[in-house]
Parts: C-alpha cells; sequence; structure tokens
C-alpha cells in the first residue's frame, strides 16, 4: 500500500499543469528544465517537468555533453540503484495493474532482459547523433499514453495543434506505429511482470549499471534461507533473489523482504544476519 501511494503521488506531482484546462497549451515554464528520476513524458498535456530521457536525446542531437543530466542519473543511481522504478515510477505501476488480470502467465529466458541495453545505445543515443531525431521519443509507449493519446481526443481548436489540420493528421503514420508498440507492451503485460520495464526502458538501463554498488541494497541470510522461492513468486521482476542478489533488473520494490531472509541494507549499515 506504501508503495502504491508513492507511484500515485509521483504520478500526480509531475502532471500538475491544470491550467493546460485554461491555456489549452502544454506547460512550457521553467520547471520544464527539472528532470524527474522517472519516464513522465515532457508532451503530457498536464506535465510540469522533463523526462531524462527525453532531456538526454535532446542534449545528444544538439551535441553537448549534458553533465548536469549525467549528474542526475549518477546522484540517483547511486544512492538507490533501480529503486526509482520500482517506487515512483508511474507507467511501472500501470504495467503491474494490467498483470494482476487473471490470464496465464509467462516466463521468457532472461537473456531477453538485455534488448534494453541496444534501446538505450542505439535508439536512444547513436541514432539520435546520427540522425538528429529523437526516435526513442517518437517510438516510447510512455509518451504515446501519456501524451500523444489525450492530445489525439483533446486536440484543442486554437491550440498548439490548430494550424495545419489535427494531431493526427500531422503525425499521419507514425501515430500508427505508436499505437501498435503501446497496446503490443499492454497486451504482453497480461501474460509477463513489467515488460517494458525489462525489454525497453532506456533509463532502467542507465540504473541498472549503479545496482551493484549503490547506498541502498538488498542482503539476505544465505545460512537460513530454505529456498522456497517465496521471493520469485512475489518479484515483479521475476528475480530469484538468493540467486540474483542486487540484480541489475532488481527495482528494489521490497517486496521480498516480507521473507524474514531478506533485508534492505545500506553500505555503512552492519549485515543484519550474522
Amino acid at each position: 500500500m506504501k508503495r502504491t501511494l508513492f507511484q500515485l503521488g509521483s504520478l500526480l506531482v509531475s502532471n500538475l499543469y491544470f491550467a493546460t484546462f485554461y491555456t489549452r497549451n502544454i506547460y512550457q515554464g521553467w520547471a520544464k528544465g527539472l528532470c524527474i528520476p522517472f519516464m513522465n513524458c515532457y508532451g503530457c498535456p498536464l506535465a510540469v517537468v522533463s523526462c531524462p530521457i527525453g532531456s538526454l536525446q535532446h542534449f545528444t542531437i544538439i551535441k553537448v555533453v549534458p553533465f548536469f543530466l549525467l549528474g542526475f542519473f549518477g546522484i540517483v543511481g547511486a544512492f538507490v540503484g533501480r529503486m526509482a522504478c520500482g517506487w515512483i515510477c508511474p507507467f511501472g505501476f500501470f504495467q503491474e495493474l494490467l498483470y494482476k488480470v487473471k490470464t496465464p502467465k509467462i516466463y521468457p529466458p532472461k537473456i531477453l532482459n538485455y534488448l534494453k541495453y541496444p534501446v538505450l545505445v542505439i535508439l536512444t543515443i547513436l541514432i539520435a547523433y546520427w540522425l538528429g531525431e529523437p526516435w526513442f521519443c517518437k517510438l516510447c509507449p510512455v509518451g504515446t499514453l501519456e501524451a500523444s493519446i489525450p492530445l489525439v481526443i483533446w486536440n484543442p481548436p486554437g491550440g498548439i495543434f490548430a494550424q495545419g489540420g489535427t494531431i493526427i493528421n500531422k503525425l499521419e503514420f507514425l501515430f500508427y506505429i505508436k499505437m501498435v508498440i503501446l497496446f503490443g507492451f499492454v497486451a504482453l503485460n497480461f501474460f509477463i511482470k513489467r515488460p517494458f520495464c525489462r525489454y525497453a526502458c532506456p533509463l532502467g538501463a542507465i540504473y541498472s549499471f549503479f545496482n551493484k554498488f549503490s547506498f541502498y541494497r538488498l542482503e539476505v541470510d544465505s545460512k537460513n534461507c530454505s529456498l522456497c522461492n517465496y521471493c520469485l513468486k512475489d518479484c515483479p521482476m521475476d528475480l530469484t533473489v538468493y540467486e540474483e542478489l542486487n540484480d541489475t533488473d532488481c527495482i528494489r520494490c521490497l517486496k521480498c523482504t516480507k521473507c524474514p531472509e531478506v533485508n534492505l541494507t545500506n553500505i555503512f549499515e552492519k549485515s543484519h544476519f550474522k
């Protein structure tokens, strides 16, 4: 329940521009120069801050090293690793809700989890650098859900898309590609735990590099662990904690700490299991 409140709270805090219903435009004030530690589309009509991946693509396109943004990634990652994914990412919360629907579940091979790294390096960075276009953002299912669909439904006359036709006319074929990608991930969510986080999220890929040595981490009482697999059953990333402790895919949701043999600790704290 506590984690759900954090997830809903982050969704609200990052989308406070209710004046959009009056201005009929997206917010473009000073706060859009700030990033949040999770995926939230810049183009969402309610968004008041920027998505870090969108910012990364922007600086890649203009060929400027974003020292502030890199420092931001480093601070978040070094402190909590991928905990931001587990506690404050609204799209992650959305995926977990879909997985609760009663369907036959699928457990794909874990080698597929490495797909997010080519997404980060090739689609997010290299293609943006070479082509000068933010192609990850153009295809991102988070942006489609939070920005493209609301803007298509709303499509305010006299607003940012008033001249030259509706938003669908402007996006044309790309809009339908975006919808196919979004609904592909939505469909997968009924059968696979958090597929976007595991296979395609470039921000999760960045944070994952810090999981092994972040300030906060998990520990397991290996002497008393009964290998009951309770941690695997409850884990939203399908990890067996006693074998994959602080794995790069661990989002530190802390569900596994319901087991008395698993504990959240930090680098300065003595082990609870001695």
